[in-house]
């Protein structure tokens, strides 16, 4: 057999998602035995069978999975309790398995996956997904890329068709339940909130508090960093939809129509609330130039 053959058959043994019992899968994804497939490239010794060898793999590479999966979405196991979140976490990555060279990516395909499953959403799957949705982007906020922040010389010429960029780091979430203060709260209290600890040969049981149930009240947060921490930041609806109209490409005129319009906020109080805005933005650095493509159009 060669090295390549060898070293994907043997990651396709041990990936396969464990059984109930967190013992390697019995069949290898060809459907041979798994102690047979084991044997054609792992070595027995004095004290460890083939399997027993691969297993050690296999068990070491999911309990990896699960352990950064709960450290992705505190939010969400506060939410679920840890039997609900072990069994959401264990079926969505045996759904969706690693494609990435890096656990930062595990998460990305959770709220997809769990839209149309509620049944591992325990009674309330609106409220999962906004946490699903909020700690998907505190994880873009954390590495995300950023682009150059904008600067006097970005200003020198201003013009009525002048455009703004965002931060690609920064997610503008319309939720309807106040899980920003949920994941603060479980993030800052591991110990209330941590699930089942899956290690090698014994389970350990931290006491859990169950996360408060939050009113159904829409709301809007900006998900970003700075100084390499991760912040939310509430906002009002016309906060929310000026900065969402200027990521769009629109123009600072247009864009500020469109926030206000309907808005009963009086128009004398407008160009004080637009000034104190672009002032907190500019100090957070969340504003960039407005980048063309090639052919000379906004992005």
């Amino acid at each position: 057999m060669k090295l390549l053959e060898t070293q994907r058959r043997m990651a396709a043994a041990l990936m396969l998602p464990l059984t109930a019992a967190d013992r390697i899968a019995p069949r290898a994804p060809n459907g041979v035995a798994m102690a047979k497939e084991a044997a054609l490239f792992i070595k027995p010794n004095s004290r460890l069978t083939s399997l027993e060898r691969l297993e050690i793999y296999s068990r070491s590479y999911w309990f990896r999975l699960l352990e950064s999966f709960r450290d992705d979405f505190p939010g969400l196991a506060a939410i679920l309790g840890p039997r609900a979140f072990e069994r959401l976490a264990r079926t969505y990555l045996a759904d969706c398995p690693s494609r990435s060279f890096t656990l930062r990516n595990l998460g990305s395909g959770l709220e997809a996956w769990l839209e149309p499953r509620p049944e591992f959403a325990a009674r309330n799957p609106e409220l999962a997904l906004d946490m699903v949705r909020l700690e998907w982007a505190h994880i873009i906020a954390f590495d995300g890329p950023a682009d150059k922040v904008l600067g006097p010389e970005d200003l020198a010429e201003l013009k009525p068709g002048l455009r703004f960029g965002l931060q690609p780091y920064i997610t503008l979430l319309p939720l309807r339940y106040a899980v920003d203060e949920i994941r603060v709260r479980a993030n800052s209290d591991p110990e209330d909130f941590a699930g089942a600890s899956n290690v090698p040969g014994r389970r350990v049981r931290r006491r859990t508090v169950p996360a408060p149930k939050p009113r159904h009240e829409p709301l809007f947060v900006a998900v970003h960093r700075l100084d390499l921490n991760v912040y939310y930041r509430r906002l009002s609806g016309e906060e929310y939809r000026l900065l969402s109209a200027l990521r769009a490409g629109r123009t600072i005129p247009a864009a500020i129509e469109a926030s206000f319009h309907g808005s009963p906020i009086p128009s004398d109080d407008i160009p004080e609330l637009l000034k104190s805005w672009f002032s907190a933005w500019t100090r957070f650095g969340w504003l960039t130039p407005r980048r063309r493509t090639q052919g000379g159009s906004d992005r």
